[in-house]
């Protein structure tokens, strides 16, 4: 009990911490928003009766689902550039115009281009918010609930997604863009009353910035906790310019080639890798086309939106467990559930078209629900967690941003290609594909993947 109390995101302590994430997740959340939007409305307009006047065939479909890729790659270049120079806070500023265009650019749409474009800039803001929020997040963030809020970040996401789904179910195209456009207006307005992270000022000099966020963030501001935040900023004053001092000279290719720097990259890779091949992320773009294609008697949109309803649930799981079971363990349950089930649902599909298994045309649905939620409690859940945590100090700006550069082409290829596999190879064989990536995945990390849970953010 002392445990959980000690890790409560609600102590007087930590509510400015937990203040401060969410309002840096309204940008993720609206990122959501924009994934979730794409599912359902690919069947509005593939139909003869678009509600564009156009209709999408396959391989614009393909198009529209990679374009998101695309844009997370320039929207992690754009970052990588900023973030040290610029400052946290001045990139999270950024994401709310990108994000904002989306919309009007949806609304206004004469062509299937005015959508490539809206999805490129969906992945921008997703590319940049995935690199900035959670190094924001773990900056400000008291390292015994480091992991609960940083998870938050796909939490945010995951609540997007699913609000994403029923708008774009249950209103009319034209309608859902005037709701969305509220989200960037909102995330603005309210980033303004946030200060800069301690330790980015302190890199910087800026000493007196970097106390006063220091206690802001710590909610001690009161005559009574002065003389402890001193004491508690100095030691962060001292962990910082000794870290400065240590990595005094330039970023060089010798420090992204040393051996914690390379073990660092090789379980990014993998870990990217893990998340694209075995198809969670994909899922989530392309939920009504997988509904349809598996036989199931679920309606597609329902089915969809039971779906992201499950991913909420397991990215909250993964909140609640990912400061006292730890990281790795997470990472292990849900990239050997993720590949049983769906090697199992590819059975179940092949097996349907040489049998009647009508009696368990529910089946995809229950084989989909394990999926999404042993995905989401680990691959999905604290993937950015995760890839933060894994590089030492020096090299972790930079070290982040390449992993989502690497991430960003991962996105690209799979959304692009996954439609493309639904239709030439079928399902079955589409999911075994998933499958066996999560098994592989599965076992790098069960020999290779090291425990991160209460690594300083400050220190190596």
């Amino acid at each position: 009990m002392s445990r959980i109390l000690k890790n409560s995101l609600v102590q007087s302590e930590t509510r400015y911490q937990l203040l401060a994430t969410v309002i840096v997740n309204i940008i993720t959340f609206a990122h959501g928003v924009g994934v979730g939007w794409l599912s359902p409305t690919l069947t509005k307009i593939s139909s003869s009766d678009s509600p564009l006047n156009f209709p999408v065939n396959i391989d614009e479909v393909s198009w529209l689902g990679s374009m998101l890729g695309l844009g997370s790659l320039f929207g992690n270049l754009t970052i990588a550039l900023l973030i040290e120079r610029a400052g946290r806070k001045f990139c999270i500023y950024l994401l709310a115009g990108p994000y904002a265009c989306i919309w009007i650019l949806i609304y206004c749409a004469s062509n299937v281009y005015f959508l490539y474009a809206a999805r490129f800039l969906c992945g921008f803001t997703g590319g940049a918010g995935y690199v900035v929020v959670p190094i924001f997040i773990s900056e400000l963030a008291d390292s015994r609930i480091r992991g609960a809020l940083t998870s938050m970040v796909m939490l945010s996401v995951d609540l997007g997604i699913l609000a994403g789904y029923i708008l774009s179910t249950y209103l009319a195209f034209h309608i859902v863009p005037f709701l969305a456009i509220i989200l960037p207006v909102a995330y603005f307005i309210a980033t303004f009353m946030l200060p800069e992270t301690a330790p980015y000022l302190l890199k910087h000099h800026h000493f007196t910035a970097a106390e006063k966020s220091f206690r802001y963030y710590r909610n001690q501001r009161s005559a009574i906790c002065e003389e402890a935040s001193k004491d508690e900023f100095e030691e962060l004053r001292t962990a910082v310019l000794a870290q400065q001092t240590k990595n005094s000279t330039p970023l060089s290719y010798k420090d992204l080639t040393s051996k914690p720097a390379l073990k660092a990259f090789a379980a990014s890779v993998v870990l990217s890798m893990g998340y694209q091949f075995s198809g969670v992320f994909s899922f989530i773009n392309y939920m009504s086309d997988i509904f349809k294609a598996s036989g199931s008697i679920v309606d597609v949109n329902t089915g969809t939106i039971i779906i992201g309803v499950v991913q909420i649930i397991g990215v909250y799981t993964s909140t609640i467990l990912v400061d006292i079971v730890g990281r790795r363990l997470l990472m292990l349950i849900s990239t050997l559930g993720v590949g049983i089930g769906c090697i199992a649902f590819g059975c179940f599909t092949l097996i349907g078209e040489s049998y009647d298994l009508s009696d368990l045309n529910w089946l995809p649905l229950v084989l989909m629900i394990f999926i999404c939620y042993l995905g989401n409690i680990g691959l999905i859940g604290i993937f950015f967690l995760v890839l933060v945590e894994l590089f030492p100090t020096k090299i972790r700006s930079i070290g982040t941003s390449i992993s989502v550069l690497f991430l960003s082409v991962l996105v690209f290829g799979s959304l692009k290609i996954f439609p493309l596999m639904l239709h030439y190879w079928g399902i079955s064989y589409t999911m075994w594909f998933s499958g066996v990536s999560g098994l592989l995945t599965f076992l790098y990390f069960w020999l290779f993947l090291q425990e991160t849970k209460g690594k300083s953010m400050i220190e190596d």
